[in-house]
């Protein structure tokens, strides 16, 4: 069966791209999303959130009427659930918006339809949506036992980066894992109306873990460079120097370290794998233990460049979780924000983030934080804390290097030939 219409419940991060892209390629697509505001841009041809060149996909095919936004599922030939799984206090996952999302859109199945999980979701999930689903709807099934219609239900995860998200989703390879083999193969064919990457088909599990790997990966490698900051600080090594010439050796690549790590995947995916395997993912859970650590660090190093100062002001620099977004989920950036004005009340925060018009709800409460622009920073502060490595900031890094500064990028230190 073709797919002329989809559904995709959860316009974010991932779930407009993904909407916008399938309109620019011909499919009929049905956005759902509870946030009213959010249903009011995307049916104006707005983006409520900052992508490069998403904002004219989104035009354009809310124009030629591809694309709309609703509030509630309706009938449609493949729903793509893009919901949020963030963990909970404990570092288990919750399932709580992919269970909202099985059970809304179950009434409108008729049989037949293409159900995909993009979520980035812990091994077993996807077929606990399929359980969920079919829970509302016993009327259908996953095989078409005792004859009654089948739903394809699968996993296909989303694998791009913030900032290059309209490209990487034509150009890079996709994994898709079925609950069945035929699950797959119709999720293979959707996916090839705009990827132009490799399709490669596994099984839903395989798949749900493939991007947990990934970004467990990066999260090791990340918490090396991490760690590596801290010995380096306590032996007195420029650890950038450091890194600079370890990298010369030609099977060494470390990466650069940072105020922590943030974002919807790096920080939060290997949790899951370490809540399914809790005694054998020891590796992944001290990475993460490091990278979840680096913040506290920083903010000592910003309360010593303060120390004697009463009633100090600090500019910090970044809010974003990486450069050059409006992203701050998770970020250790403004995690250091917060933390830093919550702990010391005489303390004056000035961040300076210019890729927002607002501090978002956990910075407002706080009447020592305020937004301000660069030039305020530099003229107002009696230190400095360089956080997101912005490209707007590079402008800045000799007044920078010139100030009482904590500098978690290495963005304004000399380097070497």
């Amino acid at each position: 069966m073709g797919i002329s219409s989809v559904s995709v419940i959860g316009l974010g991060y991932i779930g407009l791209p993904t909407a916008a892209i399938l309109a620019a390629n011909g499919v009929s697509v049905t956005g759902v999303d509870v946030s009213p505001a959010t249903v009011t841009a995307v049916n104006r041809g707005s983006v409520p959130f900052v992508e490069p060149d998403l904002a004219g996909y989104v035009a354009e095919a809310v124009s030629a009427g591809k694309l709309r936004a609703v509030p509630t599922p309706e009938p449609a030939d493949a729903y793509i659930v893009a919901v949020p799984t963030p963990f909970m206090a404990d570092h288990k996952p919750d399932l709580s918006y992919i269970r909202s999302a099985a059970e809304a859109l179950a009434p409108t199945l008729r049989g037949g339809e293409l159900v995909i999980l993009e979520s980035t979701s812990p091994p077993g999930t996807t077929q606990r949506m399929a359980d969920w689903i079919l829970a509302e709807r016993p009327d259908l099934s996953l095989d078409g036992s005792d004859g009654r219609p089948r739903i394809y239900v699968a996993h296909c995860p989303e694998r791009v980066l913030p900032g290059k998200i309209m490209v990487e989703l034509v150009t890079n390879d996709r994994i898709i894992g079925g609950i069945t083999p035929e699950a797959a193969q119709r999720s293979r064919d959707l996916y090839q109306v705009f990827c132009q990457g490799e399709i490669l088909l596994t099984d839903a599990a395989t798949a749900e873990a493939a991007k947990l790997v990934e970004n467990s990966f990066r999260d090791v490698n990340i918490a090396f460079a991490n760690e590596l900051s801290l010995v380096a600080d306590r032996l007195g090594i420029d650890v950038w120097e450091l890194i600079r010439l370890a990298n010369h050796h030609p099977r060494v690549n470390i990466l650069q370290p940072g105020p922590g790590v943030g974002g919807h995947c790096i920080a939060v995916d290997p949790w899951f794998l370490v809540d399914a395997a809790p005694q054998e993912a020891r590796l992944i859970r001290t990475a993460r233990e490091v990278n979840d650590a680096k913040p506290r660090w920083v903010l000592d190093k910003v309360h010593d460049a303060v120390a004697g100062i009463e009633a100090p002001v600090v500019a910090a620099y970044g809010l974003a979780f990486k450069p050059n977004i409006d992203d701050l989920r998770e970020s250790p950036a403004a995690e250091i924000v917060r933390e830093l004005a919550t702990a010391s009340p005489d303390m004056t925060v000035l961040a300076v983030e210019p890729h927002i018009d607002e501090l978002p709800a956990a910075l407002a409460d706080l009447p020592n934080v305020r937004l301000v622009d660069a030039e305020e920073a530099l003229a107002s502060a009696d230190a400095h804390v360089l956080l997101v490595d912005h490209t707007v900031f590079r402008a800045l890094a000799e007044r920078l290097a010139a100030k009482r500064l904590v500098d978690t990028r290495g963005m304004t230190v000399a380097r070497r030939a």
